[in-house]
């Protein structure tokens, strides 16, 4: 009977939908460490990590022949898994593209409201007592709708982005990617990120992390955007350049931000933290439980489909 572990603890109905293995659940929430990951390749046939559980290059070296053929990442992202040592080492790696879709969707746009109307400013205001009433010149935030927004990635979460802007808010789309995506709204596709930063009163990073993406959104791209634009990041952390960011917040060069990731995550920095015009929210993008349990079930028909001896649903 295969061993499989599970990295974090999930919803019963995740676990209980697994047969014909003999299942670990891991019982904490921290990430794992890169002992525990070398035991994982060791002693389990296949492991179902998630953000967090850095399977590098080193760790797959220091176990050349693992037990372990099958890493099913909960999660669409897998930047945190290197997949050519992995295939090198003969472990395949899956991911759970679509279930994060909407959800992840929805967080870039709470993200963008709370910004644009300085939502999180006046939580504040009225938590700490010190609000004095309404008056017409009071906390003047940004009027989203009719506005131009920049997606930074027009893949699935790009474009469920770009649907709710459009078809929610009446605003006008532009993107940035490698190649042209044939939308059911109106898009433009511009072939310069500094051209698109310029443009926009809102650029929302929806890219893939890994090397590639690593810093996109630099100080060139920064000093690009308008004074009172905003920058969205519901992508990986370090794909924005974090210091290159809170400088611009810090010196006004844009209007805010709104952050659901970071780039030394979970750690934020205390100067991100003190600024009044940046929203911060804790990773929360898939963080609805319908969602949560879609992610667990796509992860689980990976790991049984290996468990049967079939085909792989979502291989990366």
């Amino acid at each position: 009977m295969k061993k499989i572990l599970i990295a974090r603890p999930l919803p019963d109905e995740v676990t209980k939908s697994l047969s014909g293995c003999d299942i670990t659940v891991r019982d904490e929430t921290a990430p794992l460490d890169a002992e525990e990951m070398r035991a994982a390749l060791r002693d389990y046939d296949a492991v179902m990590p998630t953000l967090g559980d850095a399977f590098s290059a080193e760790v797959f070296a220091d176990v050349p022949q693992p037990r372990c053929k099958l890493l099913a990442n909960f999660g669409v992202g897998y930047n945190h898994i290197d997949v050519t040592a992995a295939r090198t080492a003969g472990v395949e790696v899956t991911n759970t593209p679509g279930a994060v879709t909407d959800a992840t969707a929805d967080i870039a746009m709470t993200l963008m409201l709370m910004s644009a109307r300085r939502a999180g400013e006046g939580e504040r205001l009225v938590r700490a007592g010190a609000w004095e009433g309404w008056h017409p010149t009071q906390m003047l935030g940004m009027h989203l709708s009719g506005k131009k927004v920049g997606i930074v990635g027009m893949g699935r979460i790009g474009q469920a982005i770009a649907r709710r802007c459009h078809f929610g808010f009446g605003m006008a789309v532009s993107y940035f990617n490698r190649s042209d995506k044939d939308l059911e709204f109106p898009a433009a596709r511009v072939e310069q990120l500094t051209d698109l930063a310029a443009e926009v009163d809102v650029l929302v990073v929806a890219v893939p992390g890994g090397g590639e993406t690593r810093h996109l959104i630099g100080e060139a791209v920064l000093a690009a955007m308008q004074p009172h634009a905003r920058l969205i990041n519901i992508a990986r952390g370090d794909v924005v350049q974090e210091d290159a960011l809170i400088a611009a917040l810090q010196a006004g060069r844009i209007g805010g931000a709104g952050l659901d990731v970071y780039e030394f995550e979970p750690k934020v920095p205390k100067a991100l933290r003190d600024l009044e015009n940046v929203v911060l929210l804790p990773h929360l993008g898939t963080a609805a439980r319908e969602v949560r349990v879609d992610m667990g079930l796509m992860a689980v028909a990976n790991l049984q489909a290996f468990i049967d001896g079939q085909p792989l649903p979502n291989a990366v």
